[in-house]
């Protein structure tokens, strides 16, 4: 497995990385992407050569809040969601990653990682408003249109559950991003 691969996967899925970095047999790329309610996921793809790649996410802003609250959400969040996990960095960052074995790894593996991480972004976005937008008690509306990246419709078949659009208790679709409307957001 070599950068040059990798480069030529991320082209074919017509992602272009912000950056790209060499470092000591490690290589890195960061990009962002638009999620279909989150805008500007930041991600940075690592390639072990030898082992595998990780997608690392920078999820959140240094948790501020009561850590033990934040730290039990992690963990649930680790339990029902499959093939990711959640941390916190040593700045107490939020951080989500996923990983795939170098032996597993091509182009619709790297594809589907990504648009896996892209999606529990999207799902986790209303829970995760504390710390994203602090004060806030509905999703933000984006300064900008988004412009979801095509790998969630790529992968959708390959996500599971995780491509079902979210879902109100009672089994109705949810809008999760304030539009902007008058009106209490609690009734």
């Amino acid at each position: 497995m070599t950068p040059a691969t990798i480069d030529g996967w991320l082209h074919e899925l017509g992602i272009v990385p912000d950056d790209r970095a060499d470092r000591e047999g490690l290589h890195s790329w960061d990009i962002l992407l638009d999620g279909r309610v989150r805008p500007d996921v930041r991600m940075t793809l690592i390639l072990d050569p030898t082992l595998c790649l990780v997608c690392w996410v920078h999820y959140a802003p240094p948790i501020n809040d009561s850590f033990r609250v934040s730290y039990r959400q992690l963990l649930r969040w680790n339990d029902e969601l499959p093939f990711v996990k959640f941390a916190v960095s040593p700045d107490e960052r939020p951080v989500l990653t996923l990983e795939v074995p170098v032996a597993h790894l091509d182009r619709d593996a790297l594809g589907l990682v990504i648009a896996r991480a892209v999606r529990v972004c999207d799902l986790l976005y209303p829970e995760s408003l504390r710390w994203l937008h602090p004060g806030a008690k509905v999703v933000p509306a984006p300064g900008r249109p988004l412009r979801p990246t095509p790998l969630l419709d790529r992968y959708a078949a390959d996500l599971g559950e995780l491509a079902e659009a979210p879902t109100a208790p009672d089994g109705s679709a949810t809008d999760l991003v304030d539009d902007g409307a008058e009106g209490d957001p609690d009734d």
